[in-house]
């Protein structure tokens, strides 16, 4: 097709311009010429000469012409249609990761016929995947994925230029940066499975916090192990059930403080205040959540669990406007908690499911908000550690993070310890876990 031949020359162009050019040699290694060159050229030849037949065989080519025809008065003769016409093929567009191509629907298909053919088109175009979409009534896109971004972990340090509570943790299936971003998504939940990548996302969105003004705050129960890593960049940090009913105690009066200012100020979230009098943001990181609601029979283990509970599921509830922000990581996290952990997992609107070993763990974390990503994200098996399905609203996308070595972690936390911010609320001893 003519206008696959400009996009053919035009890459090639660029690549040489780049090859020529030596204050742009730096940029060679971050294009994808090859895909450009050679892999583009070839899969955009292949959709074209396999689109009638593909279409034909998927049932997605309709004939203009009936399959009967009525012969004299009453002899009704039948037959198969004759040529089906295929929807119309639009312009094949490259990307760094694949290409796109907009399609044009027959009257009365929707969307869903586009999309049971999805496996079928992956096969036929010998691509790694297919999703297909409609931005516009009448017409879908298909997104076809050359190979796999996440094929292989994510070493090294994202280069990016730091937004106020924002983390770049790894990249999605479409190539594109995974952003977490605590302005539009205030509050997470990470399930996994043990060694599934869930401690490792944890550190790199630390990591990713250390050089912001954020204050954060670790609740690790299990003695402090995966959180005390970055114990002198932390606020505070509780190791155990006692101290983090303290800490969410500490918290919730902190937020109770943060009220009356915004009350005072006429401010209806604590953005709306001045920079000089807003509060620093905090995130708050539980790991392993359910060692806060697992209680032995003992009366002080309820009364801890309730307090705990309750005190999460307040600080959910009203979090978002006062600049408290919290990370829920657990292997499971559903009713057999109580009735205040599902409640808890209401607020939490961001979602990420790492590999988990059954049906019901990944519904918990991704049922209510993308049923469609249920399925996804138990495909994932144990040898892709760090590969997960995040969803936020109704949309789902799989993910990898970026590696954080334990070594990594430490000198992230010397390095950025003189940004912790004092919370004097939090108490002396909570203080001087966090600094250790």
């Amino acid at each position: 097709m003519p206008w696959e031949l400009v996009v053919w020359l035009l890459s090639v162009a660029l690549c040489l311009a780049l090859i020529f050019q030596p204050h742009w040699q730096t940029r060679l290694d971050a294009v994808p010429w090859r895909w450009y060159l050679i892999g583009y050229p070839i899969t955009a030849i292949r959709m074209t000469l396999t689109w009638r037949r593909l279409c034909q065989n998927t049932e997605l080519a309709v004939s203009r012409r009936p399959n009967h025809v009525l012969l004299g008065g009453d002899l009704l003769v039948k037959g198969s249609a004759l040529r089906p016409v295929a929807p119309k093929l639009g312009p094949i567009r490259p990307t760094r990761t694949g290409l796109t191509a907009s399609i044009r629907l027959h009257p009365g298909q929707t969307p869903l016929h586009m999309l049971a053919a999805a496996e079928a088109f992956t096969h036929a175009w010998r691509v790694h995947s297919v999703r297909v979409t409609s931005p516009v009534r009448g017409r879908v896109l298909v997104i076809a994925t050359a190979r796999d971004p996440l094929g292989k972990p994510l070493g090294g340090t994202p280069a990016h230029r730091p937004r106020l509570l924002t983390a770049l943790v790894g990249r999605t299936g479409d190539g594109a940066d995974w952003v977490i971003n605590f302005r539009r998504v205030p509050h997470w939940l990470v399930v996994g499975a043990t060694r599934s990548g869930k401690s490792n996302w944890l550190a790199t969105l630390v990591r990713e916090l250390s050089p912001q003004h954020v204050a954060l705050v670790g609740i690790d129960c299990k003695g402090g192990l995966e959180l005390s890593l970055f114990g002198k960049r932390l606020s505070a940090l509780a190791t155990n059930r006692s101290d983090a009913a303290r800490l969410l105690s500490a918290l919730l009066h902190e937020a109770a403080e943060r009220m009356r200012q915004c009350r005072a100020d006429g401010a209806r979230s604590i953005w709306d205040l001045d920079d000089a009098a807003r509060p620093v943001p905090i995130v708050v990181l539980v790991d392993e959540v359910a060692e806060l609601y697992l209680i032995d029979g003992t009366r002080n283990a309820k009364q801890e669990a309730a307090e705990c509970s309750a005190a999460l599921l307040r600080l959910g509830q009203l979090g978002a406007a006062l600049g408290i922000h919290l990370v829920i990581s657990a292997q499971r996290f559903g009713s057999e908690l109580g009735s205040g952990a599902t409640a808890l997992r209401a607020q939490l609107g961001g979602r990420i499911c790492h590999c988990v070993h059954d049906k019901t763990s990944a519904e918990m974390a991704l049922g209510d908000l993308s049923p469609d990503a249920v399925a996804a994200a138990q495909m994932i098996t144990e040898s892709e550690r760090g590969v997960a399905v995040t969803a936020v609203g109704g949309r789902w996308v799989r993910a990898r993070s970026v590696i954080t070595t334990p070594r990594e972690a430490r000198e992230c936390a010397r390095e950025h310890a003189h940004r912790t911010p004092p919370l004097p609320l939090m108490g002396p001893s909570l203080t001087n876990g966090g600094a250790g």
